[in-house]
């Protein structure tokens, strides 16, 4: 242990001077660059189409429902500019992606395809054994499998521009709080981030990670759960083991987190908007209360057991 302290004292004195390098650099140019964003429909996604597009650079928003309202309003917010195109993108069809991939390379600015944002995905709440097989296989291929999917398919034109990548994660993949689906597919993201951050740095491609706390309110990516819809999908096993009064506890506890959700969503998108213009974007930008960053420092530092006793604890509450 005493062999490595030279090492990490080295590392700590240069944190500050490249803190100053990254202050001090040159930001990137927006004009002519194009960025392809996923799960536009509404929140992070939707706001980061926006800002991207306010600061010139050339946006293909996809969306879930190019039909819908918020795609209709997304483009009406972009003042029908041609720098803003809305596509149809559900990332669980290949036919979508490949479609997205044919129609950047036909409307691809001068200066080429230079950041994806893998922003799109849901959430849910339930116990492990109260969500069917089904609801995994959905989250997964969603969360997790559609954002591996658009990045595949994406790779050759982000090695050939030397472009940016930008992953949306959470503090729940660190621990799980009743919603412990969401959980895994953050945590498997992330595993994959880390793998392809190395993989990209030869070829000049920037990975990163964004890592929202609670901004339930700011993306309604998790309406309030009902204690009754829940208790009617329950399988006859799971109604046998638990009770309705047990379920109205944890939908309680759950809505109540959703309440305290942040509404400033524009925080998340400061952290994304610098993840593609910083001249030496960081790995991982954790946007989160004193609370929440706490809470993933304990479970990162302390033994796994202490992490459970502080979850048990605010369970049974």
């Amino acid at each position: 242990m005493w062999a490595a302290a030279p090492l990490l004292l080295l590392l700590l004195l240069l944190v500050p001077l490249a803190r100053r390098c990254r202050r001090g650099a040159a930001r990137l140019e927006p004009a002519g660059r194009a960025v392809l964003i996923t799960g536009c429909d509404s929140g992070f996604g939707h706001l980061l189409a926006l800002r991207l597009h306010r600061l010139g650079f050339t946006v293909f928003a996809g969306c879930l429902c190019p039909g819908g309202d918020g795609a209709r309003r997304l483009q009406r917010e972009a003042g029908g500019a041609d720098r803003l195109r809305v596509l149809r993108l559900d990332v669980t069809r290949a036919r979508d992606v490949r479609a997205a991939k044919e129609l950047v390379l036909s409307h691809l600015p001068e200066r080429g395809f230079w950041g994806l944002v893998n922003n799109a995905g849901i959430s849910t709440f339930g116990e492990t054994g109260w969500l069917p097989m089904e609801t995994y296989e959905k989250f997964a291929d969603v969360n997790l499998l559609g954002s591996i999917r658009t990045t595949l398919a994406f790779l050759p034109l982000l090695r050939k521009y030397k472009g940016r990548i930008v992953f949306m994660s959470s503090i729940i993949a660190y621990f799980a709080l009743g919603n412990g689906i969401y959980s895994m597919t953050k945590a498997a993201i992330e595993k994959f981030c880390d793998a392809l951050r190395l993989e990209m740095k030869k070829f000049g491609v920037r990975v990163c990670i964004i890592q929202p706390g609670n901004y339930a309110r700011s993306t309604k990516i998790q309406p309030p759960v009902s204690a009754e819809e829940i208790w009617s999908e329950l399988s006859e096993e799971e109604k046998a083991v638990y009770n309705k009064e047990y379920v109205q506890e944890r939908a309680d506890f759950f809505n109540s987190i959703l309440s305290e959700g942040s509404t400033n969503g524009s925080e998340v998108v400061d952290a994304m908007v610098d993840a593609l213009t910083s001249p030496a974007p960081k790995a991982r930008y954790m946007v989160a209360k004193l609370k929440e960053k706490a809470l993933v420092f304990v479970c990162a530092l302390f033994p796994t057991f202490v992490m459970d006793s502080v979850l048990s604890y605010a369970l049974s509450k």
